[in-house]
């Protein structure tokens, strides 16, 4: 898998920390000064909660008090990313998640996207794999397309509505010449609940990674079918990529750190400052990358705000041709 090279100096010069550490000291001084809630919009077990959790761990080593990852799954990942919106802009409410902000107001679910939010920092990119049980029929996402069309109306793939599975199956659909008609999309609240689903076979595949389905791989228990990456992950070499299986499309889920509308500078860059140098523990990037199969990219200030901005746009153009029932 390639390694992603983004020198932590560089964010760091980003975000200003060398022109305005002196302020930044100042902050520090003042905040925090009791716990950090972050709250992560899915339930426990999932990649999303792995991977926060395991940053934030190091993070609040450099903050003096401790980040508390608060799960608050519900209303497709919506409920929690709203409690945040919400909250006082005081540095003691932050969300933990990814494009997922953006995807629920693209499917009409919300009104609010990144702009809702002060980003604070791009963490990690985790890449997406499309999964089934063991002694099912398929072996590779390229069998896929001639399974659904052996068993029109038949084949169940389970997804978070509006949340990057969704999105990741739709893309799908087009780039293997799938119709939609042919497919049943069965909802799940959360990550742990489709795992559960398709340990139980009430799902044909549902799209995991690393941080989600490792275990279940290395087990046995689920079958990795395919990397949506351009390049094989170090950790399922046997795996072939998406785009040699015919498939042309990547896609990953890009992992950060928001606050509250109108949260101070000097808060912001100072908790952007903490994951920075979680990020850079020798021993939390190799679990990100060689257990968790993900990209270790740290941005934030303009940088992450100009990730978002790209991001945003793409997922919308994308999203046109996605039909999302509410």
């Amino acid at each position: 898998m390639t390694r992603s090279k983004l020198a932590l100096s560089t964010t760091l010069a980003a975000i200003g920390l060398t022109s305005s550490m002196a302020f930044v000291s100042a902050a520090q001084a003042d905040y925090p000064e009791q716990d950090i809630r972050l709250i992560i919009p899915y339930g426990p077990g999932g990649a999303t909660d792995i991977i926060f959790r395991l940053i934030s761990q190091e993070a609040e080593q450099y903050l003096g008090e401790s980040i508390v990852p608060v799960n608050m799954a519900g209303a497709g990942a919506t409920l929690g990313s709203r409690n945040v919106k919400d909250a006082s802009p005081d540095g003691y409410t932050l969300l933990g998640s990814h494009d997922t902000i953006a995807l629920s107001k693209l499917a009409g679910t919300v009104d609010y996207s990144f702009d809702a939010f002060e980003p604070i920092a791009l963490l990690t990119q985790t890449i997406n794999i499309p999964s089934t049980y063991a002694g099912h029929a398929v072996n590779s996402a390229d069998e896929i397309a001639d399974y659904v069309s052996e068993n029109p109306g038949q084949v169940r793939f389970s997804m978070i509505p509006s949340s990057t599975d969704h999105f990741f199956w739709a893309q799908f659909f087009e780039e293997a010449g799938i119709d939609m008609a042919d497919v049943r999309l069965v909802g799940y609240p959360d990550t742990g609940q489709q795992v559960s689903a398709l340990m139980a076979e009430e799902v044909d595949f549902a799209m995991f990674n690393l941080p989600s389905g490792g275990a279940f791989y290395e087990d046995g228990t689920f079958k990795p079918l395919g990397i949506a990456h351009p390049e094989r992950l170090d950790s399922l070499p046997e795996v072939a990529t998406l785009r040699e299986q015919g498939i042309n499309m990547d896609h990953s889920t890009s992992r950060g750190v928001f606050a509250p509308k109108g949260t101070p500078q000097e808060v912001l860059d100072t908790v952007a400052q903490a994951y920075g140098q979680a990020l850079e523990n020798e021993q939390v990037k190799s679990r990100i990358e060689n257990e968790f199969g993900s990209v270790v990219r740290f941005l934030a200030g303009d940088d992450y705000q100009a990730f978002l901005t790209e991001n945003e746009a793409a997922l919308s153009a994308a999203a046109e041709n996605i039909d999302f029932q509410n």
